[in-house]
C-alpha cells in the first residue's frame, strides 16, 4: 500500500510548544485512539466566533455556535446509549439528514425548510461528538455510529426514515442500510462510495488515496486536532474552499465557514471528528474492521440514490461510481456537472429538487 503525503493536512498556524495545548485546543487532549477520548463536556454557550472572521454574523439561539435559529426546532434526544442533538421541521414521513466532515447538522439548513414545503419531516442530527451531541469516551466504530442512526429513528416514535447522508453521514448512512434494513425506508448518499468501495479506492487507487491524504495524515496523535483548531478553526475554513467546486463562487461565503470554524472549536469536537478516519484505517489489517469489511458485503435492499459532484476533489467521481454493485434495488445515479464536495449546499436548489423527486417517486427505477 502507497501512503501519499499528507501534506493537504500539513501545519497550519502554530500549534504551540510540544504537549502545551493552544486556548482553542484544551479539551481535545484526551487520547487519539479509537479506545480512548475526551469526557462529555457540553456546548458552550459562551463560545465567540474566529477573532479575524469577516462577513456578516450568523446568528446564535441560547444554544450558542451550535443551536442557530432559524424555522427549525431544537431537542435532544437519546439513543444507543448517548445524548443526540437535533433540528426538525415539518410534519409527514421521516427524513433524517446526516451531516459530514468539517460540518455539523447547519449543513442541511436549506434542505430542512424544502422538504418541510414538501411534505416531510425534516430532521437533521449532529452525529456522535459533533456539535450538540454527546462527546463519549468511545463508541466511533461504523457499526456503532450507524446504531447512534437507527437508534435516533426510533426514539422519534418513527417505524422507519429516508436516510440522507452526505460525507462520512454517507458512509454511515451505507452502514446503517445494510444493518438494519428494516428501519430504513430508502437511502439516498451523497459525495461517499459505499464503505467497500471506499476501501478498494483508498488501497488500491494512487488518485484517490492522494486525494484523501488528509485521512492519512489524521492517523498521527494529537497533531491533527491542533491543526484543526489553530488559529480559530482556520483549516476548516480552507477545507472547506478547498473541497467546493467552482461553478458556485457564492460557496462558502465568509459568514458560513465562520459558523463552522466555531462548531469546531467546542472543547473535544476536533478529536471526536477524526476518530472514525482513524477507525477506518487503524482497523483494515484488525479482526473488527475485517469483519466489518465482510458484513458490508450484504447488499443493499432499499431503494437508493446516489449523488456527486462533478468536480469533487476529495471523493473521485470514479470512487463512486462503482457503488451501484452493492445495490439489489432500484439505484439511481446523479452527477451535478461543475459542482465539488458539498453539492447540497452549493447548489441548495437543485439537489433539493433531485432529492425530492426521488422520494416522491412511487416507484424508482435503475
Amino acid at each position: 500500500m502507497t501512503v501519499p503525503d499528507s501534506s493537504a493536512f500539513g501545519p497550519v498556524g502554530p500549534v504551540g510548544p510540544k504537549n502545551q495545548a493552544t486556548p482553542a485546543d484544551r479539551g481535545d487532549r484526551a487520547g487519539s485512539g479509537s479506545t480512548t477520548g475526551p469526557a462529555n463536556p457540553p456546548d458552550s454557550p459562551d463560545s465567540t466566533g474566529p477573532a479575524g472572521s469577516t462577513g456578516a454574523p450568523v446568528p446564535a439561539a441560547s444554544g450558542g455556535p451550535v443551536r442557530i435559529d432559524g424555522p427549525w426546532t431544537h431537542r435532544d434526544v437519546a439513543a444507543n446509549g448517548a445524548r443526540f442533538h437535533i433540528a426538525e421541521l415539518g410534519e409527514g414521513p421521516l427524513v433524517l439528514l446526516l451531516h459530514g466532515f468539517p460540518q455539523f447538522w447547519w449543513t442541511w439548513r436549506h434542505q430542512l425548510t424544502a422538504l418541510a414545503d414538501a411534505g416531510f419531516r425534516a430532521v437533521a442530527m449532529d452525529l456522535r461528538g459533533v456539535g450538540g451531541s454527546d462527546r463519549t469516551p468511545r463508541g466511533y466504530d461504523p457499526a456503532n455510529l450507524a446504531l447512534d442512526i437507527t437508534g435516533v429513528i426510533r426514539s422519534l416514535g418513527e417505524p422507519d426514515a429516508a436516510l440522507v447522508g452526505h460525507d462520512m453521514g454517507g458512509y454511515l448512512a451505507w452502514t446503517a442500510a445494510v444493518m438494519r434494513p428494516k428501519l430504513v425506508r430508502r437511502l439516498v448518499v451523497s459525495s461517499m462510495p459505499h464503505p467497500r468501495r471506499w476501501r478498494s479506492s483508498m488501497l488500491s487507487d494512487f488518485a484517490q488515496s492522494r486525494a484523501g491524504s488528509y485521512i492519512w495524515g489524521f492517523q498521527r496523535p494529537w497533531v491533527p486536532e491542533r491543526q484543526l483548531v489553530a488559529d480559530d478553526a482556520a483549516l476548516v475554513g480552507r477545507l472547506i474552499h478547498e473541497w467546493a467546486g467552482p461553478r458556485t463562487p457564492e460557496f462558502p461565503d465568509d459568514a458560513t465557514v465562520d459558523v463552522y470554524r466555531r462548531a469546531m472549536c467546542i472543547p473535544s469536537t476536533a478529536h471526536c471528528s477524526i476518530e472514525p478516519y482513524r477507525w477506518m484505517v487503524r482497523s483494515l489489517a484488525r479482526p473488527d474492521g475485517i469483519q466489518f469489511n465482510r458484513r458490508m458485503k450484504l447488499p443493499v435492499r432499499v431503494p437508493t440514490l446516489h449523488l456527486h459532484g462533478s468536480l469533487d476533489p476529495a471523493i473521485r467521481t470514479r470512487s463512486a461510481a462503482g457503488s451501484g454493485e452493492y445495490v439489489e434495488a432500484p439505484y439511481r445515479w446523479r452527477l451535478f456537472d461543475g459542482l465539488g464536495h458539498f453539492p447540497h449546499e452549493e447548489d441548495p436548489d437543485g439537489f433539493s429538487a433531485e432529492l425530492i423527486n426521488w422520494l416522491k417517486d412511487p416507484e424508482p427505477d435503475r
